[in-house]
């Protein structure tokens, strides 16, 4: 018993390393201005927390979608817990790439902070299942079970570094132009540590929540985030 006690309290002790704790708000000014590397192209859509657009690299030409938030009225809690994660997950081929975040100073418009990330131009799995009922076509199997085999490993990825995605949903699941698949939006996502594997908060879209969630039951992963893939 002693050398499982050890075992956890070095697996928590790496999880703290991993993920600071919660009330340890990031410090925006250590951020770099993003207008020195990123400029804006188009706007791509909205996600839970801020608008999302397209943006090129003035270095090297390349191209990403940035996440721009506002850090006087967003919540101090989803910004920090979607940073954390993607710079300590985003290492996977199913979860969005992360490239850094950024601070952008505006006193006539607004501080901004910029999430700079992969950019996914095949885009969500609802925009493509909404596109095939729009010309009267259907999914094949196969497409359905190579994108929810995908969507499972960046999850399994998720759920081996005790983390809960807490939103699994279409919307919340890109497409690249080279048949990737990965998953994004990690607002509400949270950290489970061995001493507390379960969440008793509920948090989500409440069309793609399991029963339990919806009836305010202990959460425990991974039951209740495979729930939105069936």
């Amino acid at each position: 018993l002693k050398g499982t006690e050890t075992n956890f309290k070095a697996l928590d002790s790496s999880l703290l390393k991993m993920f600071p704790q919660s009330g340890k708000s990031i410090v925006f000014d250590n951020f770099p201005d993003p207008t020195d590397t990123w400029e804006i192209i188009e706007t791509i859509g909205k996600g839970t927390y801020g608008k999302v657009y397209k943006v090129l690299n003035k270095k090297d030409g390349s191209k990403a979608a940035v996440k721009i938030l506002d850090p006087i009225h967003d919540i101090d809690e989803e910004i920090e817990a979607e940073y954390n994660i993607l710079k300590a997950l985003s290492d996977h081929p199913n979860v969005v790439k992360f490239y850094g975040m950024f601070y952008k100073k505006d006193l006539k418009c607004g501080d901004q902070l910029w999430l700079v990330l992969e950019l996914c131009n095949g885009g969500s799995v609802t925009d493509l299942a909404k596109g095939m009922l729009k010309r009267g076509e259907r999914m094949e199997e196969a497409i359905i079970a190579y994108i929810l085999h995908e969507a499972l490993k960046g999850l399994q990825h998720l759920h081996i570094n005790k983390t809960i995605h807490r939103d699994v949903k279409g919307n919340n699941i890109l497409l690249t132009t080279h048949g990737g698949i990965k998953l994004v939006d990690f607002g509400v996502s949270a950290q489970l540590t061995n001493t507390r594997l379960r969440r008793n908060t509920s948090v989500g879209t409440p069309f793609w929540m399991a029963p339990e969630v919806h009836e305010n039951g202990p959460i425990k992963a991974p039951q209740p985030r495979l729930f939105p893939l069936h």
